[in-house]
């Protein structure tokens, strides 16, 4: 691939403008799979590999590098993947075991409520559903697969931030919080009252705070360090899943996620 000069390479993603970031993109992860390939490599190596000047090779080495993902042998001045990737993967790997051991625990769940069961993660400020089983009872067709909720408005959510450290879980709790419906806990004062009984009882339930007509539980799964690494709970209609029933429906989900902890390898 023939070099281009880094003056140029400039102007031309000046000019293109999010065609360019797209390619600053693509060159980046280019970098980290070079380095997969190659274990190792310096400046002039990646610069060749990818076809650009040597400082344009330069600057986004210097982007990866502040992010983790790629670390320099001082002495050499090769580059190598850093403790960054290791982190990223390590955070899908657990996403994918997670699901894969979740199945039939999932199953297990909407089969024993007859509600719909869902196993929820962290995803940045929100938690995103990656499983979902429908029990008997659960005969609306809605699918929460892939959405990503509050954390503030749902028990998965709930418990998600419950158990963040504490400076992030501040961080969280104490902007804006949206509201959805009367119920919606919008204080950051009601929000850690839940919060610490969610610690307390072991997991936490909403009642119609995200949207009217809707009940939920969730407990949550650990890994095998104790670190929450997902949440899985029932979630259903209001005139079902009615308050007081709400307890003995969260008992249930927490056995199911002390059981998928326990295939997470968690022996607590």
């Amino acid at each position: 691939m023939p070099k281009t000069s880094d003056t140029t390479d400039d102007r031309s993603e000046e000019r293109r403008g999010g065609a360019g970031s797209v390619q600053s993109v693509d060159r980046a992860v280019s970098v980290l799979e070079i380095l997969a390939k190659l274990g190792e490599a310096g400046v002039t190596e990646i610069s060749e590999e990818l076809g650009v000047h040597k400082s344009t090779a330069f600057r986004i080495l210097g982007v990866l590098e502040n992010r983790g993902l790629v670390e320099q042998e001082r002495d050499r001045g090769k580059y190598y993947l850093g403790a960054g990737v290791l982190r990223l993967a390590g955070a899908a790997a657990i996403r994918l075991d997670i699901s894969q051991e979740g199945q039939p625990v999932c199953r297990a769940l909407a089969e024993d409520t007859g509600e719909t069961a869902n196993i929820a993660v962290l995803d940045g400020d929100a938690a995103v559903n990656i499983m979902q089983a429908r029990g008997s009872a659960a005969v609306t067709a809605y699918n929460w697969l892939g959405r990503r909720t509050p954390l503030h408005a749902t028990a998965s959510g709930k418990v998600l931030l419950a158990h963040l450290p504490r400076e992030r879980r501040e961080t969280l709790v104490t902007r804006k919080l949206p509201r959805f419906t009367e119920n919606t806990l919008t204080t950051a004062a009601g929000v850690r009252e839940q919060l610490t009984a969610a610690l307390a009882d072991g997991y936490a339930c909403t009642s119609e705070e995200l949207e009217i007509g809707l009940n939920a539980v969730a407990a949550p799964v650990r890994a095998h360090d104790g670190a929450v690494i997902g949440a899985l709970g029932v979630s259903g209609p209001a005139y079902r899943m009615e308050r007081e029933l709400l307890p003995e429906l969260a008992e249930r989900s927490a056995k199911a996620a002390a059981e998928l902890s326990r295939r997470m390898g968690y022996a607590g």
